[in-house]
């Protein structure tokens, strides 16, 4: 009997341990995610760096040569709300991912939307903004041109190097030519100056660019291509700095805070005064 017991004795212990071995080591693993998290990291340095790049609306220099845009405006705000300093880091958009893996910055907030192949190497957050794509054309050049007419290999298409635009034309008009560009604004020349029919842009870019080149360029159709929400992109296996971040979205949106902001940078003009032309 007393060996009876004391087998009994040893298995309850045996069972008791490994019953608290189990919240036990949840816990520990739960401390190393939050430990190793981007935000802990915001916080202990006390600034949160943005990886972005220069496109109009949503980042650009003004007159003085500061950074302003829709971008910034959300930068700004979300330090303000994690109580740190915030530093943007400009960067070619080609290369926004890389640098993102390589620890550059914290985070990307460049007007990036979701796709299934970016979301294979990083991480998105819920959309803190939606556009969609209109083509902007060269007036003389489109004259009577259907919007199957731009499918052909007499046709050239500008583009920003890596950004949807130019993904989006390659899969709609594959027979037409694609020149890249590295800077946003020398697709948009390169329409000015004859050398393409026709670049891709989110709205209202095109309309904006329409309206100050009118003998030059036009919006030639109203449908509007790839609509789609933009993200914060992070780095992947940090669950913490993904919850923080779409709950901060979230309540920005029932607040109107973002849609305050997009409709001023993407709707109205009355800061276009502050961008040298």
């Amino acid at each position: 009997m007393n060996f009876t017991r004391r087998l009994f004795a040893a298995a309850t212990g045996a069972a008791l341990a490994a019953s608290m071995a189990v919240p036990v080591a949840a816990q520990t693993a739960t401390q190393a995610l939050s430990s190793e998290s981007v935000i802990k990291s915001i916080q202990e340095e006390g600034v949160i760096r943005i990886g972005l790049s220069l496109f109009v609306p949503w980042s650009m220099r003004d007159v003085n040569g500061d950074l302003i845009g829709y971008e910034h405006d959300v930068g700004r705000k979300l330090a303000e709300d994690m109580g740190v300093e915030v530093e943007f880091v400009p960067t070619a958009w080609d290369g926004i991912i890389p640098s993102l893996l390589a620890g550059n910055f914290d985070v990307i907030i460049s007007g990036m939307s979701v796709t299934p192949q970016r979301n294979l190497t990083v991480n998105f957050t819920d959309p803190y903004a939606f556009s969609g794509l209109a083509i902007l054309a060269n007036k003389e050049m489109t004259a009577g041109m259907s919007l199957e007419d731009f499918n052909s290999p007499d046709v050239t298409f500008a583009a920003r190097r890596g950004a949807t635009p130019a993904v989006v034309i390659g899969e709609r008009f594959p027979e037409a030519n694609l020149l890249l560009f590295d800077e946003d604004g020398a697709s948009t020349q390169e329409m000015l100056n004859g050398n393409a029919h026709a670049t891709m842009a989110s709205q209202p870019t095109p309309n904006r660019e329409a309206g100050r080149n009118p003998d030059t360029l036009h919006v030639p159709f109203g449908e509007l291509f790839d609509p789609r929400g933009e993200a914060f992109a992070m780095r992947k296996g940090d669950p913490d700095a993904l919850n923080f971040f779409n709950n901060w979205i979230a309540q920005q949106w029932r607040s109107g805070w973002l849609e305050e902001r997009h409709n001023y940078w993407f709707n109205t003009e009355e800061w276009a005064d502050q961008v040298a032309q």
